[in-house]
């Protein structure tokens, strides 16, 4: 086999069809069953629309909300809003991971759903990694890459830094009913030791995901009571929460988010999307970060699979060009973050940022990439 992926989230799905259209046997491996929720904002740039043409992929049949402005408001409720000079959807996971799992599978990429790896070794005397499987078994290929989300249990087999290091984070999500929101618009909510985003999706639905600490939540008790005593401080927040529908009993809750640097090649397995290294999600691009990957990740998969490249000079070729797409926009992002969810900094950089509009778009467009 030539490529074994590991996740099947944005990354890994259209790596795997990006990969197979140009030839290539792969098998994708997915821990759950499609279709399923994630915590993730589910806006994505327009940036990605190019690249999703040329796999074949339109994804305007799965009706998504067209994202043109943003805003993003202080802790006590002070907007800053501006346009969208690229603009972008909202799509949920749900709707779009199947979708792009279906177009693979079409395409001849053997997707194995409900696997679950628990290791991945490469042998130098024979050039392959070997992907251990859950209950038994073994794949064996030329190249292995690992889109597996944000924290794995192969981080700690890889020996990855940041996984020895706890994170405070924690995100939420849920899908709403919210017809006061324009459907142009994502925003930004800040409250104390967090942010949360809205966005429209596809069927009249909205997104609505915050991410905040462990020690907010364990202050508080319930992710319910801190709603009520910590995001409901923000104005906008509190009538979302008193006025929105919920459409699922449940939030879908993620811990341990970790925005520490990330490397892209472990072990010489190339690793793309959040395995590589996560934006915050308050710079909203997490989404086309991840696809972009894939298309790195195929291109150069692609010349060592043909023979074009030796394995050193693809993991050098990949980790360089990751690096400049996507090692400023992270380091930026994480430079924001330090802006937002506390109230005294927030309420200074939204009043600062609505004096300053070019600063704010400039600080936009770092954090975006160019189509692709």
């Amino acid at each position: 086999m030539d490529v074994v992926i590991i996740g099947g989230g944005l990354g890994g799905l259209c790596a795997a069809l990006d990969l197979r259209r140009r030839g290539h046997a792969v098998t994708l491996l997915e821990r759950r069953q499609y279709p399923f929720h994630r915590v993730c904002g589910e806006y994505i740039s327009n940036e990605v629309l190019p690249y999703l043409q040329r796999l074949g992929l339109d994804v305007a049949v799965l009706n998504p909300a067209r994202i043109t402005r943003f805003q993003v408001s202080s802790p006590a409720g002070r907007l800053l809003t501006s346009a969208l000079d690229l603009g972008g959807f909202g799509i949920s996971r749900y709707q779009l991971d199947a979708f792009l799992c279906a177009a693979a599978e079409a395409a001849g990429v053997v997707v194995r759903q409900q696997t679950t790896v628990t290791a991945v070794a490469f042998n130098p005397a024979t050039d392959l990694h070997t992907v251990e499987l859950a209950g038994g078994g073994q794949l064996q290929a030329r190249a292995v890459l690992g889109a597996y989300g944000k924290r794995s249990s192969l981080d700690r087999q890889l020996e990855r830094p940041f996984f020895a290091q706890r994170s405070p984070y924690l995100g939420v999500k849920y899908h709403l009913r919210y017809p006061a929101m324009p459907r142009n618009l994502i925003a930004l909510h800040n409250f104390a030791d967090g942010y949360a985003g809205i966005s429209a999706v596809e069927d009249d639905r909205y997104c609505f995901c915050y991410l905040t600490t462990r020690r907010n939540l364990k202050a508080h008790g319930t992710i319910a009571q801190l709603e009520a005593k910590v995001l409901a401080r923000n104005p906008h927040l509190r009538h979302i929460l008193e006025h929105a529908e919920v459409l699922y009993p449940q939030p879908e809750v993620i811990n341990e988010i970790s925005f520490a640097p990330k490397t892209c090649v472990e072990n010489h397995v190339l690793l793309c999307g959040d395995a590589a290294g996560l934006i915050t999600p308050l710079c909203g691009n997490g989404m086309a970060m991840a696809m972009h990957g894939a298309q790195l990740a195929a291109t150069h998969l692609d010349a060592f699979l043909r023979g074009r490249a030796t394995r050193p000079a693809l993991e050098a070729a990949y980790h360089h060009e990751w690096q400049h797409h996507f090692g400023p926009r992270l380091r930026v992002g994480r430079a924001v973050q330090q802006l937002f969810g506390q109230p005294l900094l927030s309420e200074v950089a939204v009043a600062g940022l609505r004096l300053w509009p070019a600063g704010l778009r400039a600080l936009m467009r770092r954090t975006h990439g160019q189509a692709f």
